[in-house]
């Protein structure tokens, strides 16, 4: 009896352990199996994301022919801990590094978004963005910066005009001035208010922007390609809820414009060589070929602005583009 008590424990010790290990083997082996896998896929896809932003940065740096130290310096941080930032060895990437770094590299605002992607996994937050700008824009140096940039502008012979991303006009020339000199107030329309807002809406438009169709069809194609890029501006928004408020503007942006884009491939400003027709209030202008110039530069993309220069041509069939296609005809 006591030798059976003593035996017996013995394969019980071993009969319990032996399902609890096949028992494991049967179902906790490939659970420990999968979270592995799991965790493998995690590690090399941040691996992935890693090389990638390493990649990225030092691959800009290179076009900007720039060494570390320089753009270390830019940062206002050591060579070695720009070292670090390119190789991706970051303790946690915030926003506003993130933004330090690509106005270091002089990025756009695309290459800003492929930053993010590859550093945080999403993109800019625009608040943020834009509470970083205010806070550059309140600098002393910068708005000192703004107004020689006012003065240089004046000495243009050329209507130029800076501009915000909701085409609000922050700065004009006088000869932007003296083009647009005649035009009758208007509560929301003016030209030296907001730009897109003039050419769409202001009953005054078709006496400058000569065939005011072709004008406004790159306009609602510029509202189109800039509400894309930033969704969350009111200003923007508020521009086409008032397009939909007029029938022929709301037929033009939902068809016209869409089949217009497909033909020339351009919103207004990025329709390159377009020479569109603009009439001067001086008669010793006149009529005038328009095409219309981006120019911006690293200073005013900083804070967020765009610099666009009409330059006046002599009227020149052979500079005019051709139709676009059967919806040319077709006055918004």
């Amino acid at each position: 009896m006591a030798i059976t008590q003593g035996v017996a424990p013995a394969p019980q010790a071993v009969t319990d352990e032996a399902p609890r290990h096949m028992n494991g083997g049967t179902h906790a082996l490939p659970c420990v199996d999968a979270a592995g896998q799991e965790q493998s896929a995690e590690s090399l896809a941040t691996e992935l994301h890693a090389q990638r932003l390493q990649s990225f940065l030092k691959a800009r740096r290179e076009h900007l022919s720039l060494r570390q130290v320089q753009v270390a310096e830019r940062l206002e941080i050591s060579e070695r801990a720009y070292g670090n930032w390119e190789r991706g060895q970051v303790k946690e990437w915030t926003d506003e590094k993130l933004y330090c770094l690509a106005e270091a590299l002089e990025m756009s605002e695309y290459q800003t978004t492929r930053l993010f992607l590859y550093a945080v996994g999403r993109a800019p937050q625009p608040d943020l963005h834009a509470t970083f700008r205010r806070t550059q824009s309140q600098n002393s140096e910068i708005e000192a910066f703004l107004g020689d940039y006012t003065v240089m502008m004046d000495a243009l012979s050329l209507p130029t005009l800076v501009i915000d991303r909701r085409w609000d006009v922050k700065m004009a020339n006088g000869a932007y001035r003296e083009l647009f000199g005649r035009v009758r107030a208007h509560p929301t329309a003016m030209p030296s208010s907001n730009f897109l807002r003039f050419g769409l809406f202001h009953p005054d438009a078709p006496s400058i922007l000569v065939d005011h169709m072709k004008w406004q069809l790159a306009m609602l194609a510029q509202l189109s390609s800039s509400i894309e890029r930033h969704s969350d501006e009111d200003g923007l928004l508020a521009i086409r809820r008032e397009v939909y408020l007029h029938p022929s503007l709301r037929d033009a942006y939902l068809t016209d414009m869409p089949n217009w884009v497909m033909g020339c491939g351009a919103d207004l400003i990025h329709h390159e060589g377009a020479v569109r027709e603009l009439r001067h209030p001086d008669p010793r202008i006149g009529l005038q070929g328009c095409r219309l110039v981006e120019e911006t530069p690293r200073s005013l993309q900083r804070l967020g602005l765009t610099r666009l220069t009409l330059v006046l041509v002599e009227v020149d069939e052979r500079l005019t583009p051709a139709s676009c296609g059967p919806h040319d005809h077709h006055a918004a």
